[in-house]
């Protein structure tokens, strides 16, 4: 049997009464599921930042390993060189010889200096390592207390939420596709999740525009459906809040 347009509108104004229950619940939970978002993507940037900084410090401690090798090689061959200075037979093997210890030392002396850069390096990276370690505590200790705040205000009201949420799907059943479709664009697109509203104070109560009395009539006869002209959401008369809607 096909519904009337009354019945089609009251089960409409029962699923958006169900819907509207279930934000108010979920508003209930505030900010806190973006603040815990928001939290978990800080602290995972913040554990990536951490291990690029400690990859960075253990190559910058490798390259002084490197460096001080480096020297001991540079001091061995300039030991070897000196020795042979005392054998050489002209000049030239001198010459040779001396540039060699020449190079040797030029090579200690630029170890040296890197070791200090890399040293220095160290320092300041250490004490960005060390904040960010101090942050990231911080961080993960915000995030435990407000998970446990979501928890704790989720666990509250997840069974009233998952009883209302049942009727809702009950609800929807009783209504046609096409009207369904547009119901749920049109509370897609409501930031207060209004689709279908009603008179109130010869005004629609999604908008607040006014409704020429006419209009108000019509809408009140209940025989056809009517969208407010401003914001395009469903009219019902005020009767329908007053009205028991018997169970689904």
């Amino acid at each position: 049997m096909e519904q009337s347009v009354e019945d089609k509108l009251k089960a409409l104004f029962e699923l958006q009464t169900l819907h509207t229950q279930i934000d108010k619940i979920r508003q209930t939970r505030g900010e806190l599921p973006m603040e815990v978002a928001d939290l978990e993507d800080e602290v995972a940037g913040l554990e990536t930042r951490i291990q690029k900084i400690k990859a960075e410090l253990d190559e910058l401690e490798d390259s002084i390993v490197t460096r001080k090798n480096m020297i001991k090689e540079a001091l061995a061959a300039t030991k070897k060189y000196e020795a042979q200075l005392n054998e050489v037979k002209n000049n030239r093997e001198y010459d040779a010889i001396s540039k060699e210890i020449e190079i040797q030392g030029l090579e200690v002396q630029v170890s040296e200096k890197k070791i200090k850069e890399y040293s220095f390096e160290i320092q300041n990276k250490t004490e960005i390592y060390e904040k960010a370690l101090a942050n990231i505590t911080e961080r993960k200790n915000d995030l435990d207390l407000k998970k446990a705040e979501l928890d704790t205000i989720t666990a509250e009201t997840q069974k009233e939420e998952a009883s209302i949420l049942e009727k809702a799907e009950v609800a929807e059943k009783h209504i046609e596709e096409r009207l369904l479709t547009a119901y749920h664009r049109l509370r897609k697109n409501a930031k207060n999740g209004l689709a279908v509203v009603t008179i109130q104070r010869d005004s629609c109560s999604g908008c607040f525009n006014q409704i020429p009395p006419q209009r108000q009539l019509d809408i009140r006869q209940r025989k056809r459906i009517i969208v407010c002209e401003h914001c395009g959401r469903i009219l019902v008369d005020e009767g329908f809040a007053l009205e028991e809607t018997p169970a689904l």
